[in-house]
C-alpha cells in the first residue's frame, strides 16, 4: 500500500470543510490536495494530480455530489459526508467507500480511513490473481482475465465474452468491475467493460477491439476514455 493517500475535501459548508481538514491533519497517512467548496477548482486538481480519495458532500452549489461522481466514477473513490441519510442509496452505486452522517466525529472519520485501507488491500490482492470464478448455470467457471474480450451488461445479468465462449452470469456491472484487475479493465459504456489490451482503434464515439468488434463509448464515460488515452 502506498504511504500517502492523496485526498480532496469538497463541501459547501466552510465549517464542514475545516472540520474534515482538521481530522485529516491528524492522520499522517492523509495528504490533502484541496479543501474547499469550489467544484471546478477541485476538478482542475483532479486533472493535475493523482487523487486517491474524495470526501464529498452531496448537496453542492455548482455540481451535485452525484453528478461529480458520475464524471469521475471509474478513476476515484469517495467517502460521502452528508446530513441527509436518504442519499446513501443513490451514492452507493458509485465507488463509495463509506457514508459519514453529519455531524462527523473524529472516531467515525478514522473508521472510514481504516475501511478504505482494508478495501485497498483486498483490491490490490485482486490485481495479483491470474483468474476469477463466476457462477452460471449452477456451475463455477474459472476465467483468466486476459481471455476476456469484453463484458456486456444486460439488466440483472452480464455476458462475459471470452476467446472461447460467452458466459451469462447473474451479476451487475459495478460488482464485476471491482473483481477485475483495476489497471487492465475500463468501463466505456453503461453496458460495456473492456480490457485495455484489447483496444485496436478509438474512432469518434466507438472503439474497435482486436477481434474486430465495435463497441460504443457512452456519454458519461467519454471523458474518462479520453483522459486515459492522453496519459498514454
Amino acid at each position: 500500500m502506498k504511504n500517502k493517500i492523496n485526498c480532496i475535501i469538497l463541501d459547501d459548508e466552510p465549517f464542514a470543510v475545516k472540520l474534515i481538514a482538521d481530522y485529516a491533519s491528524k492522520v499522517p497517512q492523509l495528504q490533502v490536495l484541496y479543501a474547499d467548496s469550489d467544484v471546478f477548482k477541485a476538478i482542475e486538481v483532479l486533472k493535475r494530480e493523482s487523487v486517491d480519495l474524495i470526501f464529498l458532500d452531496i448537496q453542492m452549489p455548482q455540481l451535485t455530489g452525484i453528478e461529480l461522481m458520475q464524471l469521475f466514477n471509474q478513476q476515484h473513490n469517495f467517502i460521502i459526508t452528508s446530513a441527509y441519510p436518504q442519499y446513501a442509496l443513490d451514492a452507493y452505486q458509485f465507488h463509495v467507500i463509506d457514508f459519514l452522517l453529519k455531524p462527523v466525529t473524529f472516531n467515525r472519520f478514522f473508521q472510514s480511513i481504516e475501511k478504505y485501507n482494508r478495501w485497498q488491500q483486498t483490491f490490490q490482492s485482486n490485481d495479483t490473481n491470474d483468474f476469477l470464478f463466476v457462477k452460471a448455470d449452477r456451475k463455477h467457471y474459472k476465467i483468466a482475465p486476459d481471455s476476456i474480450l469484453y463484458i456486456e451488461g444486460l439488466k440483472d445479468y452480464i455476458r462475459i465474452h471470452t476467446q472461447e465462449e460467452k458466459i451469462m452470469v447473474l451479476e451487475n456491472m459495478k460488482d464485476i468491475l471491482e473483481k477485475l484487475p483495476q489497471k487492465q479493465f475500463v468501463r466505456i459504456h453503461r453496458s460495456y467493460i473492456i480490457p485495455l489490451d484489447k483496444i485496436k482503434v478509438i474512432e469518434g464515439n466507438q472503439i474497435q477491439l482486436t477481434d474486430g468488434t465495435y463497441l460504443p463509448i457512452g456519454e458519461t464515460y467519454r471523458k474518462l476514455v479520453n483522459e486515459w488515452v492522453d496519459r498514454k
